[in-house]
């Protein structure tokens, strides 16, 4: 349901729904807040640990079993936690990075060039800088802790110190960040095995055939792969490699892709059903129309997702994090090579690392692969990529023991904070530029995905605001649609907000659910024959109730039209071309649900209130000045300038 005021954020869509819940923007949400449970976590592990540490070490130390007749698995609890639960940590980050590359900013896959290479270089650095203060030492075998971003905290750090408007940035982390947590799994499986067992990784490798398998066949049920996951997690477990693996393979094989219209059609038609005969078998197949609709990564991400951030992750910090900071950690620390290699490799190396794999890849390739963000913004996500907390843990307990893994996790904590503070100076220092060399130092010049795949053409399309206007907001509509109705004022309200905006509206009558849609698109269609186009706009959704064709015969009338040339337009149909014109570009742009908005031909994913799409609409006025053919005629945002 909608919210009943107006102004209040909606993301609500008619039976045609046709986006993914789980947006960039709800993913950063929920690693942001997650982020704020973590550090709690984190710490109330180091009060713990400081003030009993017995307790501290006895509760994570105890001893939980499976079994299964002669068979048992055993471990402690941090290592359940740590190897079990963390598991579904990696689902997660492999359920987005799959969905990125099917969906996202990467599925152009030429964007995924450089910030691959950059994660590379984020890592490759950080672990020379390592090895040059353990080299000929046994914790030189701890180079691996210094290879990952833990993601969780880096986009909360962010969203607390980066600018408020570039998703464009925060989607560059996030890319470079899992990257980063693929590479690192990896190496945790290679590079630091126990006991490595052959044939259980045989076993393994066999299961994951059995999965590919099944999904090749179009399995779709749940629990097939759920049990298959588990036996693969018990072979590697098994296999003396760390099963956290399992459950980021897992990710990456699980599609991701936008609700279709014969899914949602179906969908549509299932609960229609149910409507008219209410019974416990229709509700069942309504349920399973529903949920079917959507792809398997979008179903697995709205489950895993915030257990992973609010539960798994917290827990994590809480079992690994708690050590004894006294008088003698501390006189080591500040001479202890891991230590040292371990906050260098995350403060300096990680950001030096990043930004010069991004420079040398644009210089090499005469910036045809060059950063979706401008310089100072690549070096602002080379900076947070310096907090390496949950992941540089997870290997630090199984590269290191004893002193040294406490002298690790302290470098993980002064390299946490420390690449905190770097990334907080960097986007302070930014933020006293002007609004133009803001822009330019944040959005760079690369250009953004277009979504829109029929252009605005002024000699066709529906416009109101000026026709050269710098920034282009239109939104697919039904007459017949309540959310259309909401965000009518909001879209009115933007528009006298900003003078420099032109705003299209385009049909999509969704005739499946508003039976009167297509009369009323035809019926704006026949005023505008006569100039009246919204006019009529306005009229049909301000009486959204009565769209029949008496009713918008009235409205014909009480605009002052020519009613029989009005009536012999409608009875002619001879605007149904031209709203067909406007729904085959919806389709081809994957529009399946009213209202959509694209702005500047990049989707508008989120709420469609005034301050959703005022900040999208300030961030297009940004990328817009960037342009050398942006020459501003009127005002632009009230501000002056993008946020930041």
């Amino acid at each position: 349901m909608a919210s009943d005021n107006p102004h209040r954020g909606w993301t609500s869509r008619t039976a045609w729904e046709g986006r993914f819940n789980a947006p960039l923007r709800s993913f950063l949400r929920t690693e942001t807040g997650g982020a704020r449970v973590v550090l709690v976590a984190a710490v109330a592990a180091l009060v713990w640990a400081n003030l009993h540490v017995s307790s501290y070490e006895s509760v994570w130390g105890t001893s939980l079993s499976v079994r299964l007749g002669d068979w048992s698995l055993s471990h402690d609890l941090r290592t359940w936690i740590n190897s079990g639960l963390m598991t579904f940590f990696f689902l997660v980050a492999g359920l987005e990075l799959r969905r990125e590359f099917d969906i996202g900013e990467l599925r152009e896959r030429r964007r995924l060039a450089l910030p691959m290479l950059a994660g590379f270089g984020g890592m490759l650095l950080p672990i020379a800088v390592y090895l040059a203060f353990n080299v000929g030492q046994t914790t030189a075998a701890g180079w691996g802790v210094v290879m990952a971003t833990d993601t969780a905290l880096a986009l909360g750090a962010l969203a607390v110190f980066g600018p408020r408007f570039s998703d464009r940035l925060r989607g560059f982390l996030l890319t470079v960040a899992v990257v980063d947590d693929v590479v690192a799994i990896a190496v945790l499986a290679i590079a630091y095995p126990h006991h490595p067992s052959l044939s259980a990784l045989l076993v393994a490798v066999l299961i994951f055939g059995v999965v590919l398998l099944v999904r090749a066949l179009g399995v779709r049920f749940g629990p097939v792969y759920a049990l298959l996951g588990a036996a693969a997690w018990v072979a590697v477990s098994e296999s003396g490699v760390d099963p956290v693996v399992v459950g980021l393979v897992m990710g990456l094989l699980t599609y991701a892709y936008a609700p279709g219209r014969d899914d949602l059609q179906r969908a549509s038609d299932q609960f229609r059903l149910f409507r008219e005969q209410p019974t416990p078998q229709l509700a069942r197949m309504a349920r399973a129309g529903l949920t079917s609709a959507l792809s398997p990564n979008e179903r697995l991400q709205t489950i895993y997702h915030p257990w992973a951030s609010y539960v798994v992750v917290p827990l994590f910090a809480l079992a690994n994090a708690g050590i004894v900071i006294d008088g003698d950690l501390l006189s080591r620390a500040v001479v202890s090579p891991v230590t040292l290699g371990v906050v260098v490799a995350y403060v300096v190396g990680k950001p030096a690392g990043i930004v010069g794999a991004s420079w040398l890849v644009a210089q090499l390739s005469g910036n045809r692969f060059r950063p979706p963000v401008g310089w100072v913004a690549v070096v602002g996500v080379g900076t947070i990529s310096g907090i390496g907390f949950t992941v540089a843990l997870l290997i630090a307990t199984h590269a290191l023991s004893g002193p040294a893994l406490d002298e690790a996790k302290l470098g993980i904590l002064v390299a946490t904070l420390g690449a905190s503070l770097v990334t907080w100076l960097v986007f302070r220092s930014v933020g006293r530029l002007s609004p133009a060399r803001r822009a330019r130092a944040l959005l760079g010049v690369a250009e953004g995905i277009v979504d829109l795949m029929l252009p605005v053409d002024p000699e066709r399309d529906h416009m109101r605001g000026s026709l050269d206007a710098p920034v282009t907001v239109v939104e697919y509509g039904d007459f017949e649609c309540p959310y259309c109705g909401q965000a009518e004022p909001v879209v009115r309200e933007l528009l006298a907000d900003f003078a420099n905006v032109r705003y299209v509206w385009r049909h999509l009558p969704l005739t499946d659910v508003h039976p009167q849609a297509q009369i009323a698109a035809e019926a704006a269609e026949a005023a505008g024959e006569q100039g009246a186009f919204w006019e009529m706009h306005d009229l049909l959704l301000a009486h959204q109730d009565a769209l029949h064709p008496d009713d918008v015969l009235g409205y014909a009338e009480q605009l002052g039209l020519d009613v029989d040339q009005f009536r012999e337009h409608m009875v002619e149909r001879m605007g149904v071309d031209r709203v067909a014109e406007d729904v085959e570009s919806a389709d081809l742009s994957g529009v399946t649900g009213t209202p959509t908005f694209f702005i500047n031909g990049r989707r508008h994913y989120g709420a469609y209130d005034i301050t959703a799409l005022s900040a999208a609409v300030k961030a297009a006025f940004a990328s817009a000045r960037l342009r050398p053919e942006y020459h501003p005629r009127e005002p632009g945002p009230p501000d002056g300038g993008p946020a930041s």
